[in-house]
């Protein structure tokens, strides 16, 4: 019978002593600590694609990126390596409080590449960036004028239902509940897929899931032009939105 190899577990205060936090040129605090896969530089060009005005939202916050988070209990337990076991029993992400300061603690080995680790660490700080200082007016405007448009799909389940039940009504009866948590997770949604797009090339198709179809292509790009235009890039990323051409 094949030994599996013992992986140290901490708590989160435990991890938070041994990984000093670096801070990024935008301002945002962060560490990595333990067997991640992913290089030092890696992971400060994702941290450092969070656009300024964005990051100066989040800078009381404190990142962590370790190998696997276990939530199993009031507070998390940090895997410092990676098993089988562990895995399955891990989740991709945990909010903490480290004494007066909140941090997130991401599982890196929960993700198959750069791609997912960023989407990852893109979500959390968008929907964290809404609980900080809302929702922009010019993108609720933006986002609204699609739903009552009834433009196809949407960026991701919550936006997609809470949409739904907004306009599930006679018009004239908005449920206005469920319109204020549609704006708040398109925005956080089109917020991280915008800063996924400052690190990598991707394919938007990649973002598709089975429980509801995504946003159409020409509606997103509206979303992210203005989000290009409310936070722009900072030095040294570009923004820039390609269709494939049909042959």
């Amino acid at each position: 019978m094949v030994e599996v190899a013992q992986v140290p577990l901490l708590s989160p205060a435990q991890v938070a002593q041994r990984a000093p936090l670096e801070h990024s040129a935008n301002g945002i605090r962060y560490a990595g600590h333990g067997e991640n896969q992913i290089t030092r530089e890696e992971l400060a060009r994702v941290v450092q694609a969070v656009p300024a005005s964005v990051a100066k939202a989040l800078t009381e916050r404190a990142y962590y990126f370790v190998p696997l988070v276990l939530s199993e209990g009031e507070q998390p337990t940090i895997a410092t390596g990676y098993n089988v076991d562990l895995g399955d029993r891990a989740i991709c992400h945990r909010n903490v409080a480290l004494g007066p300061a909140p941090a997130t603690f991401i599982s890196t080995r929960l993700m198959q590449d750069r791609f997912a680790l960023a989407f990852e660490f893109f979500i959390n700080a968008g929907h964290q960036f809404v609980d900080a200082v809302g929702v922009p007016e010019s993108f609720g405007d933006l986002a609204w004028s699609q739903a009552r448009a009834d433009v196809r799909g949407e960026t991701s389940q919550d936006a997609y239902e809470n949409r739904r039940k907004a306009l599930n009504r006679n018009p004239e009866q908005i449920d206005e509940k469920a319109k204020s948590g549609f704006l708040e997770a398109a925005f956080a949604d089109a917020l991280a897929i915008y800063m996924l797009a400052l690190t990598i090339d991707f394919d938007y198709t990649e973002l598709r899931e089975r429980e509801y179809p995504l946003l159409a292509a020409p509606s997103l790009a509206e979303r992210l032009r203005l989000m290009a235009k409310l936070f722009p890039p900072n030095a040294g990323y570009d923004f820039e939105i390609r269709y494939r051409r049909r042959g």
